[in-house]
């Protein structure tokens, strides 16, 4: 062979080599790749887990407190790809995962009157937040957020709305603390809502339509109802799944208003697609009005959801900047507030007016 075909030969193989397809991740070289954020992760909501359970102080809480405080671990690139994935992933899931407390039949049994005056509600809280966020110079994106994890079911609301919105229209910083002050908010109402009912002299009925539709977290609402009797515990229960199914028409409306905010001329169609986190929480919501789930499964359905969001909320503030979040303000505040005490007045205005 000639030099000059050896040279060729050479080209030829180093040419093949170049176009040829990069060699495919396996499972667990993927896997390898998450497992530090992911390991980070779960200790911090361990650690929120177990202050929650030795204080008495709300899980979601305290898995954003500790989350913020680890936030400068986002230095240390190999965790970053895990934070990632259980930001996005876990919160999806959780989100399905919740579906299976919630039944058609328990939305019916609250009835048409105490519905509507939900939704009023609901309404209230939405309109309060969009209003504050224009008054203070917030965009509209952030009141939907605001005004959304109020009126539905605090943290997992607004962990849906900012998958949807996007860090585009909503940052980082502004979505740490819209957790936050919900999650202070839900504490402070399970707390002082029931004393509240028993000064204005509720019954059962009244007082478990005050908490329940007014209450953000789900385990706060039902904590509450049940601080004040067991009857009001019940029908707090009612009207607080009521709230989270209704997640999915919320956020279908907000993806409607975000794939206009766009300005891409999208079909009505394509606007109308559901996230498919929503699409399976629905699926979800219906399999289980219509197949009886044994107790001791939808209890355990419930403690993976509860774990797959606070891990989604702990890794979401590690991945936000605490210095931008302490930047923001009073006014970045006022939005989930003044939604917070709409939604107060209004449940106080129809508990005496119509239960």
């Amino acid at each position: 062979m000639t030099p000059d075909h050896a040279g060729d030969l050479y080209g030829e193989i180093f040419l093949a080599q170049q176009d040829a397809p990069a060699p495919r991740r396996s499972r667990i070289d993927g896997w390898k790749l998450l497992w530090p954020g992911f390991a980070v992760c779960a200790i911090a909501s361990i650690a929120a887990a177990w202050l929650s359970e030795h204080y008495g102080a709300p899980i979601i809480l305290m898995g954003l407190l500790i989350g913020l405080a680890l936030n400068f671990i986002t230095s240390e690139p190999r965790v970053n790809p895990g934070l990632d994935f259980v930001s996005k992933g876990c919160l999806r899931w959780g989100i399905v995962v919740l579906g299976t407390q919630v039944t058609i039949a328990q939305i019916g049994g609250l009835g048409p009157v105490p519905f509507l005056a939900l939704l009023m509600v609901m309404a209230a809280a939405m309109g309060a937040a969009l209003l504050v966020a224009r008054l203070t110079g917030a965009t509209t994106a952030i009141g939907l957020l605001a005004g959304g994890a109020t009126a539905i079911c605090g943290a997992s609301a607004a962990l849906a709305l900012f998958g949807v919105l996007g860090p585009k229209r909503v940052s980082q910083a502004q979505f740490a603390l819209t957790l936050v002050v919900v999650s202070m908010a839900s504490a402070l109402a399970m707390s002082f809502y029931p004393p509240l009912a028993a000064a204005l002299h509720f019954d059962d009925r009244q007082a478990g339509f005050l908490i329940g539709a007014s209450i953000h977290d789900v385990a706060q609402a039902i904590g509450g109802g049940y601080a004040f009797s067991d009857t009001a515990g019940s029908y707090a229960t009612i009207v607080k799944l009521s709230r989270v199914a209704l997640l999915a028409p919320v956020v279908t409306v907000v993806s409607i208003w975000a794939a206009d905010d766009d300005g891409r001329g999208r079909h009505w169609i394509r606007k109308l697609a559901l996230p498919w986190f929503i699409a399976l929480f629905l699926v979800v919501v219906v399999l289980n009005s219509m197949i009886a789930v044994p107790p001791v499964v939808a209890k355990f359905c419930l403690t993976l959801s509860k774990a797959l969001l606070l891990l989604a909320v702990t890794a979401t503030a590690m991945r936000s900047r605490l210095d931008l979040v302490m930047q923001m303000g009073w006014r970045a505040a006022m939005p989930v507030v003044a939604a917070t005490v709409a939604s107060l007045l209004v449940a106080i205005a129809f508990s005496m007016m119509i239960l």
